[in-house]
C-alpha cells in the first residue's frame, strides 16, 4: 500500500524530534502560478555537524534557510512556459525554482553539494504533486553533469556569495547550456556580483540585469555562451 506524504501543516505539529533536519517548519509562496508549499529545517545552525566544523564551515547549510533570492528566481520561472524544457537548478537547497519550473511542464534536475539539500528538494516536489530528478554536485568536479547537459535554462538563487563560487560557475556555467539556452541567477547584490557580471560580459553574447519584487535582489539572464 503506497504511503501518503504529510501535508506541510501536519508535519509542523508533528513534536520536534532529536535529529534537526526532521524538526521541519511548513510554509507556502504565492507565485505566478499560483502557492507552493515547502518545508524546512527549524533552525539551519543545528545542523551544524560539531565533529566536522572545518567542513561545515567551508560549506554552511544555507541551503536549510528559505532565501528572498530563491522566492524571486522561482516567481520569475513561474512565470513562463516550460513545457518539455530540460532545466537545471544549481545549488537548489529547498528548490523552489525547480518546483517552479516543474509545474511549468519543464523537465528539471535540481543539483546541489548537500545530500540532505536533496532530500528537501524531493519532498518539495512531491507536496506540489511535481516530480524533479535530484543529483548530488560539486562545482570544481561536474564532469558527470556536463554529459546529462546540455540543458536549456539553468538557474541558481543567491550562489555568489564567495570567490570560489563565481569561479566555479564562470567556468562551468558555459559548459552547461545549448546554444540557444540561457542562465538565469538571482542575486542580492552579494559584494562579488560585480566581478562575476564583469567576467560573463566579456565572454556570453547577452547579459541582462532586471529589478525583482524584493528592491536589494536582481534578477541576472545570460544568453548565448561562449562557444
Amino acid at each position: 500500500m503506497e504511503q501518503r506524504t504529510p501535508a506541510p501543516a501536519e508535519i509542523a505539529r508533528q513534536r520536534p524530534p532529536d535529529d534537526p533536519r526532521l524538526d521541519l517548519v511548513a510554509g507556502s509562496v504565492e507565485l505566478q502560478c499560483g502557492r507552493v508549499r515547502y518545508v524546512h529545517p527549524r533552525d539551519a545552525a543545528a545542523l551544524l555537524d560539531e565533529e566536522d566544523v572545518a567542513a561545515d564551515q567551508a560549506y554552511p547549510p544555507y541551503w536549510a534557510e528559505v532565501w528572498p533570492s530563491g522566492v524571486e528566481l522561482a516567481h520569475a520561472v513561474s512565470g513562463q512556459d516550460w513545457r518539455g524544457v530540460p532545466v537545471l537548478e544549481l545549488g537548489c537547497g529547498l528548490a523552489l525554482p525547480s518546483v517552479a519550473a516543474a509545474l511549468a511542464g519543464a523537465r528539471v534536475l535540481a543539483t546541489d553539494r548537500s545530500a540532505d539539500a536533496l532530500a528537501f528538494a524531493a519532498v518539495n516536489a512531491e507536496q506540489n504533486d511535481v516530480r524533479v530528478e535530484t543529483a548530488v554536485c560539486s562545482w570544481d568536479d561536474a564532469d558527470a553533469l556536463v554529459t546529462r547537459g546540455p540543458f536549456r535554462l539553468v538557474l541558481a538563487a543567491d550562489v555568489l556569495y564567495g570567490q570560489r563560487n563565481v569561479d566555479e560557475l564562470t567556468a562551468l556555467l558555459p559548459r552547461l547550456v545549448t546554444a540557444d539556452g540561457v542562465v538565469w541567477i538571482t542575486d542580492p547584490q552579494r559584494p562579488l556580483t560585480g566581478d562575476f557580471l564583469a567576467a560573463a560580459r566579456a565572454r556570453w553574447r547577452s547579459v541582462e540585469t532586471t529589478p525583482t519584487r524584493v528592491p536589494e535582489v536582481h534578477l541576472h539572464r545570460l544568453a548565448g555562451p561562449p562557444g
